[in-house]
């Protein structure tokens, strides 16, 4: 028997992997150095991410942290925090009409980070803490799940089981690597295809999977170019959405500079990604 292929909506946006690509794109991390600065830096980065998305006519929902807590060092970057960052997630949902996407850490953040964010996203380091894996389920919202870089793609049917025994099914199983030896990661593009098995939508993290973990030392590495072809491959493969971290000047991002994408290089990515995109569903509705 066929498992079932499930849907998530999201603000009017429905994710499935026989949908057209979505896209959760926006800067690693809420910058600034006090609330101001931050407001001005979430407003604008969305505002003109939105654009770049509009032209090219990919669905899209703004991603951005309020807190990093999986840092390398201790004086890593971390963000806003909550309060302050789902005030100005709350600000770019109100003014500029985005869906909004943000990480929590631990349980009791779940049900507040619902309130603001219209799906909830676990880290990979996180995907086996049950308590986290549950609580982000029963807040109600689309929940999407880091595959942890440990984890083999098969493992992560009862994780989406963990969740979906909340009563909530609007979970998505998200790839971003996994550990090659130290300070690497490798996509294995099988995995996106088991992944799919689940039933669930597969999202895949682009800019995370050419990650250097303490690469740097005192902060991760990576690889940005990289990003571009482990996408076309992921979207060649049917997946359901991509993850894209991209900032307007990565070079000088305060955490994940080294694999976000500059601003100047998504339209032309945008176009070819979503051309791949239509290629292979369009060629799986004929064939089915």
């Amino acid at each position: 028997m066929p498992t079932p292929q499930y849907r998530i909506t999201v603000n009017r946006i429905a994710i499935g992997n026989q949908l057209p690509l979505v896209l959760l794109a926006g800067p690693c991390v809420l910058e600034g150095h006090d609330f101001a600065s931050r407001r001005e830096f979430a407003l604008s980065t969305a505002a003109r991410i939105q654009a770049m998305v509009h032209a090219v006519g990919v669905p899209w929902i703004y991603k951005a942290s309020f807190d990093k807590a999986n840092r390398t060092s201790a004086g890593g970057f971390r963000g806003p925090g909550l309060d302050d960052g789902l005030e100005l997630l709350a600000l770019v949902k109100k003014e500029l009409g985005i869906p909004v996407v943000t990480d929590i850490h631990t349980p009791e953040q779940a049900a507040v980070v619902a309130e603001v964010a219209d799906m909830l996203q676990t880290p990979a380091f996180l995907c086996r803490q049950t308590d986290l894996i549950q609580a982000a389920a029963r807040a109600g919202r689309p929940v999407n799940i880091k595959k942890g870089q440990f984890l083999a793609p098969r493992d992560m049917t009862r994780v989406v089981d963990k969740a979906r025994a909340t009563g909530n099914d609007q979970i998505l199983v998200c790839e971003r690597g996994y550990a090659f030896g130290y300070g690497d990661l490798v996509v294995d593009m099988r995995a996106l295809t088991i992944l799919a098995e689940s039933g669930a939508p597969v999202v895949f993290d682009a800019t995370h999977s050419v990650q250097k973990p303490g690469g740097l030392g005192e902060s991760s590495g990576g690889e940005r170019r990289f990003v571009a072809p482990l996408a076309r491959a992921a979207v060649a493969c049917g997946v359901a959405a991509l993850f894209l971290e991209t900032h307007p000047d990565p070079d000088h991002a305060p955490c994940d500079g080294p694999n976000m994408v500059p601003f100047a290089q998504l339209p032309a990515m945008l176009e070819q990604l979503k051309r791949l995109d239509e290629v292979y569903k369009n060629a799986q509705d004929r064939s089915a």
